[in-house]
């Protein structure tokens, strides 16, 4: 069951969801060294991947994205958390990150 609350000093949304037995994680490594480097290189992509994720997100597929660097020496990668393996693939056949030959893995 999913509940709204409103944001607070332009926050977003909160979407609470019921706990399930599994998750499917959509995990990729993009050809960038940080989130600057990307942005510099990539800005249009970086919005569409964004809005993409922020609209899966709405509906309730995307429960939790977001980029991330694990080590100096690695690429800047990014996680979706989803609610079904149809909404992973959804995801990330339809990514901008995918779509523009920006990921390696």
């Amino acid at each position: 069951m999913k509940q709204d609350r409103e944001p607070s000093r332009g926050r977003r949304k909160l979407m609470l969801v019921p706990a399930q037995a599994v998750y499917y994680v959509v995990f990729f490594e993009t050809r960038y060294d940080s989130l600057d480097d990307a942005l510099a290189k990539a800005p249009d992509v970086i919005v569409r991947h964004r809005a993409r994720a922020n609209e899966l997100h709405a509906q309730g597929s995307v429960l939790l994205a977001g980029a991330f660097l694990g080590q100096l020496s690695e690429k800047l990668t990014t996680m979706a958390v989803c609610a079904t393996r149809e909404a992973a693939e959804v995801f990330a056949k339809g990514d901008p990150f995918v779509l523009n030959d920006m990921v390696s893995t």
